[in-house]
């Protein structure tokens, strides 16, 4: 059963697509990245920077929204968007990938997944109803369906199982979400891990259910770029050309220009802030150490062209003394210029779709990474 379209494709290039997703709290421009923030807060910013840098829509995690502070709490509170005071889209998932890296604390079967609570320890059951269930109670614009995601490599047998799984759950999902207000959304996910039939059983069973939009799950765990890469590829012609689809959990820059190139829209990832607090930046000359004695005694900044102020009027020395200082300080600053190079990034890529110039740009874009960083002073 088909469900209201709330998704625009204003241009391709290619298989490239830029395109407009409406929520109840606002436009998102695709290709988007959201910024993570996992238990309601974004590690290392606060949500001015998070829009300030460019972001349209950011993430929040069931998984550790449920345990704490709670999804009936923050329900009573407002939602989501009141509790932390971002005001724009949010996006959840559906708290499954958690529960699932647990693997010595829980136990799947038909129903559910039972867990016990890294906090306390408490039992905890996660079914698709009950996932669904915390996600309206969050209030979020973008819910997910609950799935099964398992580590690459894995059994065929394995995977075929999970991904199985995952198509019941989804329609449990879908029938347990048709008492959402209108604007509201769904999203299916396709697993199948590195196994090509599996995967197009799932995109096609999907389809056939029918959501909103459409995620590929269960990459970048593990597996080689070149094997993420390639399940794109046979998922994306599947799905609805209508539909915004969403690469969950990825990634690099590299990751983000190739997914695009086969037809992806939405990302997420830690990587900006995790790879911030521990010094690195991404900037067009690729990944920057700042813990490197190269920059010690440098008064440039990591690049004097950027229009972010951070990452154009910072010394690396500056930088550099922060970070090997363990000052706080040093890890709100590379976060922000992370965010910020990954909206920047999203904002070039959508504009080289636009005007017809994907192509060039990817490759400009995928040779100045491969110079790498300025010479040493």
């Amino acid at each position: 059963m088909s469900l209201p379209n709330h998704f625009d494709l204003v241009a391709t290039d290619g298989a490239a697509r830029c395109g407009r997703l409406a929520t109840p709290h606002g436009v998102v421009r695709t290709p988007a990245f959201m910024p993570v923030g996992t238990s309601g807060a974004m590690k290392g910013m606060h949500w001015r920077e998070v829009r300030g840098a460019g972001a349209d829509i950011v993430l929040g995690n069931t998984y550790h929204l449920m345990l704490r502070p709670g999804a009936e709490r923050i329900a009573a509170l407002g939602g989501l968007q009141r509790f932390t005071g971002w005001n724009g889209p949010m996006l959840t998932d559906s708290g499954g990938f958690q529960v699932m890296s647990l693997s010595e604390l829980r136990k799947v079967t038909e129903n559910a997944v039972t867990f016990r609570s890294h906090l306390d320890g408490a039992k905890v059951e996660l079914s698709p109803e009950r996932s669904i269930e915390v996600q309206r109670l969050l209030g979020s614009d973008i819910a997910m369906q609950m799935d099964e995601c398992i580590r690459l490599p894995a059994e065929r047998a394995d995977i075929e199982r999970a991904m199985q799984l995952s198509l019941r759950w989804a329609e449990r999902s879908k029938r347990a979400f048709e008492r959402a207000p209108a604007g509201y959304m769904l999203f299916g996910i396709a697993q199948g891990g590195d196994v090509p039939q599996l995967r197009h059983a799932s995109a096609r069973g999907l389809v056939e259910i029918g959501f909103h939009g459409y995620a590929i799950g269960g990459l970048a765990v593990g597996e080689p770029q070149a094997v993420m890469l390639a399940m794109i590829g046979e998922v994306a012609p599947i799905l609805p050309t209508d539909r915004p689809r969403y690469l969950m959990g990825v990634g690099t820059p590299e990751d983000m220009l190739e997914a695009v190139a086969r037809g992806i829209d939405m990302f997420d990832c830690v990587m900006p802030t995790r790879n911030g607090r521990h010094g690195v930046a991404f900037t067009r000359f690729g990944q920057v150490n700042l813990r490197n004695a190269r920059h010690a005694d440098d008064p440039r900044p990591l690049d004097e062209t950027s229009e972010w102020p951070s990452t154009r009027d910072c010394a690396r020395a500056y930088l550099h003394h922060l970070v090997k200082s363990g000052e706080t300080l040093g890890a709100m600053l590379l976060s922000e210029i992370n965010v910020a190079y990954y909206q920047r990034l999203m904002q070039d890529i959508r504009d080289a779709i636009s005007k017809g110039t994907f192509a060039s740009f990817r490759e400009r874009t995928r040779a100045d990474w491969a110079k790498g960083d300025i010479a040493p002073r």
